[in-house]
Formats: C-alpha cells, structure tokens, sequence
C-alpha cells in the first residue's frame, strides 16, 4: 500500500514540476521566434490512395524568419520549393514556376502551417487554423484544423511535433485519406541569429 502512495505522491510531484508544466500558445510561439533560422534533413513518406506503397522522398529543408522557407528534395528525383515573402517559386524537371501566394489561399495556409510555426508567428497561423497545444517545452505538439470551409475540402489538418525550438515531424492529412509524415533531423553547427 505504502508504495503505491508514494507513487502517486511522485506523480504529483512530476506533474507540479516546470518541466511538466502544461505549454500554451504564447509560450510555445516565443521558444519557435528564438530560432531566427535552420536547416535540416528530412524524410517524407506519402500514403496515396489507389498506390499500393507509400511513396518517399528526402532531402534537406532550410528557413530564416521572417519569411524564407526551403524545401530541397534530393531523391527519388532532384525538385525545389523555395518560398520568399508572398512568392512560391517550384523547380523541377529543369522548369521553374513562381506563384504569389495570395493568389492561392490553400496553397498559402498551408505553407503557413510550416513557415508560421518556424517563426513563432502565432498571428498567421491562427488566421488559417483553430490551433491546440499539448505537451511541455520538452516535448510538444501543435495540431492545426482548418478554419474555413474551403480549406476543409482540401485538408483535414496538420500536427507537428517538436522539442525546444526545433520541428521534429509534420504530419499532414488531406481531406481525400491521402497523407503525409515528415521526420526531420536538425543539422548541427546552424547558428542562430
């Protein structure tokens, strides 16, 4: 009996601990904004209906706040997305296309998932998705639902997790079943600004 008290008592204690302590929005938003910039490797495996195997990608993403973000897929084949301020510029086959964001509000909320959350820019995010946090500064994860009916037809939602400052996965649900997860692993040496 004596035991199982005294494991209830060390919960308790973990619980009231600050590093258990429940992150709220504001909190998490501060620990991202103090990461000016980034890069990383990551590796992306895609569930496509009517595919019997998930399709995988790699390669190396790069961001610096306030507005840039790269994605740089190495395999199967060599392709590009580089977004600066409102311009999405996508690269691939030796062709390159650019694209105002404002022009696309789907295209532009869901950059805004990855860029947003990046950034620490709460702001943006929120003006896309009705936003949860769960977890400590340790280990936290942000889902992200869609606000508007036009963006529910296209997506489900977005959860990213992460620990400190820094994204560890992205995982992304369309509304059709099909799906995305991203495990990412920062690179080392990146200094912050």
């Amino acid at each position: 009996m004596k035991t199982r008290i005294e494991r209830l008592l060390l919960a308790l204690l973990l619980l009231a601990s600050p590093a258990a302590q429940a992150l709220d929005l504001p909190e998490l938003m501060a620990l991202l904004a103090a990461k000016r910039s980034g890069e990383a490797r990551f590796t992306e495996q895609r569930e496509v209906r009517g595919l019997d195997a998930p399709l995988t990608s790699s390669g190396t993403l790069s961001f610096a706040a306030p507005d840039r973000f790269s994605r740089k897929t190495l395999a199967p084949r060599a392709e590009s997305m580089e977004v600066v301020g409102n311009i999405v510029t996508l690269t691939r086959n030796g062709r390159t296309r650019s694209v105002a964001l404002d022009a696309s509000p789907e295209t532009e909320a869901i950059v805004e998932s990855v860029r947003g959350t990046l950034t620490g820019n709460a702001q943006s995010l929120q003006q896309h998705f009705r936003i949860g946090v769960l977890g400590s500064a340790e280990q936290w994860t942000l889902d992200l639902k869609p606000l508007t009916p036009r963006l529910q037809v296209m997506l489900a939602g977005v959860r990213i997790a992460g620990r400190g400052g820094e994204l560890r996965s992205i995982e992304m649900k369309m509304a059709d079943g099909d799906r995305s997860l991203m495990t990412i692993e920062p690179i080392s040496g990146v200094t912050k600004q």
